[in-house]
């Protein structure tokens, strides 16, 4: 993306979240996040459609095209019997769905709320098509546009939410907000720069969601991961082709950096990267019903097939793919998540590493994406630090025997200050059944890497993108991603060959991990840096130090002594 780009979605980030903000005073963040992005969907699909039906009218108006219409078959361009025929070709409904372009029907489309939005706050009789109907609020009005969407629409069946009705907001400012998000422009284009209706929505569809996980805290964050660390794994992972879940799948963040990773590296090896996104096949499970709705519909504004479940369901409980081996498995499951297993079998096949503590849910995430992962597959979830290390209720024993089945592949240690929601430190943890010698899904020979496992420690990357969270760059994410696979393959990646770097990343055995009492924290292995020697000796530096000391002792008493004759001036005497 180049700058010019940058700069208009950076102005229209701005925008939308300023004036957004201040129509959110009388709603929670989380009820608002869903209205707003419920309705940055309907306006996406409508300009989707009003898009095609400009299509359709220049093709109509073709000679050359099939669906020329000769005005003079109908009385000229001007008679009432043309423009009713062009008209009835432009309500065609075969003409979007060829496209994949979602049908709406006209009471669905952005102009009729536009329109209609100030005759309905007090309640109206609107005219929808030859029908009429009695609309109560510009709430109903919004319900009634996503229930004809869901209606002619099977795939959006029961994803869309709504419940604008029952907003305890003002109804002049719900109607604000249409006029509001009816100003943003989803196309963008000038001598240096293009981005089409998907890109744009796409990207404030992922920088609210950050913002709205910064507004929530630590309740809305659980469904929040910052798309730098989604990068991070996507990019190691490498999810080109197959299978790929996330039993925790949150807003669907991880399946759309999947996307994006397998458009860059289509065009990388010069193939059409529709076809190669077809090559997915994406399966997700979510307990909130308003964010598994939430997820599906980041699918459908980028066109993206998925099967989420019948329904939103506990993945302890009630599995919604319980035979499903997946080539690639991302997650970031609720870090320390408490009585998990409220409902779940003791003899649980997913837990046959050991039975995980009921205070904690760490391993057991990691043992049911392990239940769920195919014999090739690969999988990376995040956890709190204490997974790495801990010994309390018999994790010890799990990782023990997770490490001793040669099931780890590797771990990163990550920077603090990554998350709106939490300052837990976390890592990431890569693990793969099978490390012998094949060919992965990405094209690339692996090396046999049985009995090894890569630490990474890459808390000093980053950088700080304000004063309280840290953010990696590309760079960043490509180095240890490159990194990451130059070890897996023994080949040089984009210019990097694996080494161990001291303080960094280093390779280690089994046998060793085991004399570290089966810690996986990468600190432990990679060592620290050393520090430059400046050549002065240590016994000149101390009374250097010594001597500013003693000058700032003597300066602090003067202070204090100017601080007490002040006060004594006013009457306090310390």
């Amino acid at each position: 993306m180049n700058q010019t780009e940058q700069q208009f979605l950076k102005s229209l980030e701005n925008k939308l979240w300023t004036a957004a903000d201040k129509l959110r005073s009388t709603l929670d963040a989380s009820q608002y996040k869903h209205a707003v992005l419920g309705l940055l969907f309907v306006k996406y699909v409508s300009d989707s459609f009003t898009l095609r039906q400009n299509e359709i009218k220049t093709d109509i108006a073709n000679p050359e095209h099939e669906y020329y219409l000769n005005p003079e078959d109908f009385g000229g361009e001007e008679s009432e019997e043309y423009l009713a025929e062009v008209a009835a070709e432009l309500e065609v409904r075969d003409f979007y769905t060829e496209k994949n372009i979602f049908w709406l029907p006209i009471e669905s489309r952005w102009q009729f709320l536009q329109d209609n939005g100030p005759l309905v706050i007090g309640g109206a009789e609107l005219d929808i098509g030859d029908k009429k109907k009695k609309i109560t609020s510009v709430g109903h009005l919004i319900d009634n546009a996503l229930e004809a969407i869901e209606r002619d629409n099977i795939k959006l069946k029961g994803v869309l939410n709504k419940h604008y009705s029952q907003l305890k907001i003002d109804q002049a400012k719900l109607n604000e907000l249409i006029n509001l998000i009816a100003t943003i422009p989803f196309t963008f284009k000038d001598d240096n720069a293009s981005l089409n209706s998907k890109d744009i929505l796409g990207h404030v569809y992922e920088y609210m969601l950050g913002q709205f996980a910064l507004a929530e805290g630590k309740k809305g964050g659980q469904f929040y991961t910052p798309a730098s660390i989604v990068t991070l794994i996507v990019q190691m992972i490498e999810p080109f082709e197959g299978r790929v879940y996330d039993p925790a799948m949150g807003s669907g963040g991880f399946f759309v950096q999947s996307e994006k990773f397998i458009e860059r590296h289509a065009a990388e090896k010069q193939i059409d990267a529709v076809t190669q996104k077809s090559r997915i096949s994406i399966y997700g499970q979510e307990y909130n019903h308003t964010t598994w709705q939430l997820a599906a519909m980041n699918m459908a504004i980028r066109g993206l097939d998925y099967d989420f479940g019948k329904e939103p369901a506990s993945t302890y409980t009630n599995v919604q793919h319980p035979d499903l081996r997946a080539d690639f498995i991302m997650a970031n499951p609720p870090f320390n998540m408490k009585e998990w297993n409220t409902g779940v079998n003791d003899n649980d096949p997913r837990f046959k590493y050991g039975t995980p503590p009921a205070g904690n849910a760490n391993f057991a995430w990691l043992q049911h994406m392990l239940h769920h992962l195919a014999p090739d597959g690969s999988q990376a979830l995040l956890l709190s630090n204490g997974s790495m290390s801990s010994n309390t209720n018999n994790e010890g024993i799990i990782r023990q025997a997770l490490i001793e089945n040669d099931l780890i592949e590797c771990m990163v240690a990550l920077p603090g200050q990554l998350f709106t929601n939490t300052q837990i430190p976390a890592c990431i943890w890569f693990l793969t059944k099978n490390k012998s010698t094949r060919v992965d899904k990405a094209g690339r020979k692996l090396r046999d890497r049985k009995g090894e496992v890569l630490f990474i420690d890459a808390r000093n990357l980053g950088y700080m993108k304000d004063r309280v969270l840290r953010d990696f760059s590309f760079d960043d994410i490509q180095n240890v991603a490159d990194l990451f696979h130059a070890w897996k393959t023994g080949e040089v990646v984009n210019h990097v060959v694996y080494e161990d770097q001291l303080g960094f990343c280093k390779s280690v055995t089994i046998g060793d991990i085991k004399k570290h009492d089966f810690v996986l924290t990468p600190g432990r292995y990679v060592g620290a840096t050393e520090e430059d020697d400046d050549g002065i000796p240590f016994t000149e530096k101390m009374v250097t130090l010594t001597t500013k000391l003693s000058e700032q002792f003597a300066e602090s008493a003067i202070l204090e002594a100017e601080i007490k004759k002040n006060l004594a001036g006013l009457g306090y005497e310390l």
